[in-house]
Formats: structure tokens, C-alpha cells, sequence
């Protein structure tokens, strides 16, 4: 994926949540741990409906992918960082864990170093993952596994609490899902933070986005058949997004510039509100359509809409960054609208708009410093800076309500 407009280039009282991957784990290889680890994988594998399976404390290590595909199952540790399922040394298999059931629970334990994502879960409805960590403890690269927490093609889904680290695509990653929330947690060293992608009733909230490429993205990609929506995502707080992106060539987030805060791509109906945003280099709002991310995808899906319409930035805590923004056509950019100690204002806009459609995008921003218009659509030739477009509002977005009491 080329750069285009891109490159243009709560405090957690959750134990745990404060770690950075790279310190040393606590947890001892208890007695018995190859037996264990061994009986574990046949457990999961002839898992009943109904069936609590506890993780003791300790340090357990596989060679290869668990894999659950019962539904009604409860998977619990011992607390965060005290049961950890380790995947250094993995030499089958392409998750750490892979769900495929219905009315699943993972809760108290920590997964790392798997050899591709974390924790998958796909095709499942009412999914709660709860005080899990992922991570890999190498640091940032783009060896580490591409998502850490994956629900994908889901229904009902509520993480909480949990933490994701060094993922080379997306930490806490939810797609092509209906009704979702994500809250409590953190996510860090990730090349995207938190991601909801082409999900519909999403809550993200109270959670932290720091030292990530970008903080939390809203994404819509092109070749899928579920479009996203209807997503609100406040009370976090998302702060000094600058790690350098290490993901991989030719993925979606091997695009997003180095420094974005809040990142909203050809998505419609987003709220985003009482976040406290600062420090993110490049913006700490980003409003683009995936024509300025230069992302090329054959199977695009013939309802899919491009432009991001309907977002609504109000009542924000925003301060700091877009001082030094990521790659040198925006670096250019900035400088010439605002000067060499100047800085982007809080919210970045590509441009691109349906001028087929009456009334334009309704991108309404309140309490922000200002806008830059970036043009994409001309070549960035004719950037702008009037706000006043942009002066208005929209009716608040319904919670999400996933029935659990």
C-alpha cells in the first residue's frame, strides 16, 4: 500500500495493565508443566458444552495451536500474568488460540509469542474476553504476530479489561462483527492499537491507546460484504501514538502514518466524544477515505462506499501533536500551511466527498483547534483551513445494549 494522504506521504486498575512487554514475567514453570500442556491441548480438543477449564499458575509452553471448537466453554486462569500460555517456541499452527463456538469466555491469563495472532475467534456469538493479555515480548517488529485479541464474523461481543502488545497489524481487533464493546483496556507498541473494521454497534471506551503507530481506527476496507457503522468511541484516552510502523508491506496498516491519534476511514455514522487526545505527531484526529490511503483491492465489494459521512468530534480533551507528522510530503505539507514551528490543528481531512450526494459529508467537529482540508482529491494542490463547513452537529448515537444485565 503507497502513502497517499498517509504518507503524504481512566487509569487501569487492572494488575497488569502498566507492564510493558518487554519487562520480565513473573510467572514459574510449575512442576508438571509439560504434562499439562499436553492435556490441555486434548481438553480443548474434546471439550463439553457447559465445561469450566481452569489454567493454573505458571508458565506453560506450546509447540503448536490450541484449538477450541465447542460452544458453552469457559476458559479461566489464575489472574493476568499469573497463568501464562507461552508460544515462543511454536512450530505448527497459525494462532495461538483458535475459537470457533458459541457462548465462549476466556478470562485471567496471559498469551505470548505466538507465532501468527494471538487469540482468534471467528464465526462465534456471545464471546466475552475478559483480563486477557497478548503479547510478544521481543519489542516492536514485524516478525510478531499480526492481531493479538481477533474476534472476527461475530455477534455479542464484550472484551474488557485486557491488555495487547507488540502486534505487527492490530492489538485489540474486532471485524466484520455486530455489536461490540471494547472497554477497560489498554492497548500498546502495536502498529494499530484498537481496531474495529467493518463492524457494526460498537462502544469502545475507557480504554488507553498509547505508543502505538496509530491509537484507535475506525476502519471500512473495500473487498468485504459487511459494511461497518454506527460506532461511538469516547472516554479513552489516546496519547503519543509514535512508534515508528513496522507492520507488513502491502497491508492496510502498513499505511497509516506514524503519530495518528484517532483514524476514521470510509466509515459512516461515528461519534466520537469526551476522549482525551494529545502528543499524537502527525494528527490527533485523522477523516480520510481509503482513495487517499492508495489501497488497490480486486474484490471490492459493489456496496461499498468510500467516503466517510456522518462523523460527529465533539466535547474532546485535545491538546499537543501534529507538530511533526510522518513522511515527508506531509512534513511539506505542514510547513507550508503553517509554517516550519507550525502545526497541524487537531483534525486532518483527506477531502474526498460523494459530490453526487446533497448536503455533503456532515463531518461535524466541536472543540477542536481547527481543520486542515488536505485535498486529496486535487493532488493536495489546494489545501485548506476554514473550519466552518464543519460547524455543526448530529443527533447523539444509541449505546450499544449487548443484553447482558
Amino acid at each position: 500500500m503507497r502513502r497517499g494522504l498517509w504518507g503524504l506521504g481512566v487509569a487501569l486498575a487492572l494488575a497488569g495493565c502498566g507492564q510493558s512487554g518487554t519487562e520480565a514475567e513473573t510467572a514459574a514453570v510449575p512442576a508438571g508443566a509439560a504434562d499439562f500442556a499436553r492435556t490441555l491441548h486434548e481438553r480443548l480438543l474434546d471439550a463439553k458444552p457447559g465445561e469450566v477449564i481452569e489454567i493454573p499458575a505458571g508458565r506453560f509452553s506450546f509447540d503448536r495451536s490450541l484449538t477450541l471448537r465447542a460452544d458453552g466453554v469457559t476458559l479461566r486462569g489464575a489472574g493476568m500474568d499469573k497463568s501464562i500460555l507461552s508460544f515462543k517456541g511454536q512450530k505448527a499452527g497459525a494462532e495461538g488460540l483458535l475459537v470457533n463456538g458459541d457462548d465462549f469466555t476466556i478470562e485471567h491469563l496471559t498469551i505470548e509469542d505466538s507465532r501468527g495472532d494471538g487469540l482468534k475467534i471467528s464465526e462465534s456469538e456471545n464471546v466475552t474476553i475478559r483480563g486477557v493479555k497478548v503479547q510478544w515480548t521481543g519489542g516492536p517488529s514485524t516478525k510478531n504476530g499480526a492481531y493479538g485479541l481477533y474476534p472476527v464474523l461475530t455477534r455479542n461481543v464484550l472484551i474488557e479489561d485486557s491488555v495487547a502488545i507488540g502486534a505487527s497489524d492490530a492489538g485489540i481487533y474486532v471485524g466484520q462483527s455486530d455489536g461490540v464493546i471494547v472497554r477497560r483496556s489498554r492497548a500498546e507498541l502495536n502498529v494499530a492499537g484498537i481496531e474495529i473494521e467493518n463492524t457494526i454497534n460498537a462502544d469502545v471506551y475507557d480504554n488507553i491507546a498509547t505508543r502505538n503507530t496509530g491509537g484507535i481506527l475506525v476502519f471500512n476496507m473495500p473487498g468485504l460484504s459487511q459494511q461497518g457503522g454506527n460506532i461511538r468511541v469516547f472516554d479513552n484516552q489516546v496519547f503519543e501514538n509514535n512508534t515508528d510502523n513496522f507492520g507488513a508491506k502491502g497491508t492496510p496498516v502498513a499505511s497509516v502514518p506514524a503519530g495518528s491519534g484517532i483514524v476514521v476511514n470510509s466509515n459512516d455514522d461515528i461519534e466520537i466524544f469526551n476522549n482525551r487526545i494529545a502528543d499524537n505527531a502527525t494528527a490527533n484526529i485523522i477523516i480520510s477515505s481509503v482513495y487517499s490511503t492508495g489501497y488497490k483491492d480486486s474484490s471490492k465489494s459493489e456496496t461499498f462506499d468510500p467516503y466517510p459521512e456522518r462523523i460527529h468530534v465533539h466535547g474532546n480533551q485535545l491538546s499537543g501533536g501534529g507538530d511533526s507528522p510522518d513522511g515527508l510530503d506531509l512534513k511539506a505539507l505542514k510547513v507550508a500551511m503553517y509554517g516550519l514551528r507550525g502545526r497541524f490543528p487537531d483534525v486532518l481531512w483527506d477531502g474526498y466527498l460523494d459530490k453526487k450526494k446533497a448536503g455533503g459529508p456532515q463531518i461535524c467537529l466541536r472543540d477542536v483547534s481547527g481543520v486542515t482540508n488536505a485535498d486529496g482529491p486535487g493532488g493536495y494542490k489546494n489545501p485548506g483551513k476554514d473550519a466552518r463547513a464543519f460547524d455543526c452537529g448530529l443527533p447523539p448515537l444509541p449505546a450499544v445494549d449487548l443484553g447482558r444485565g
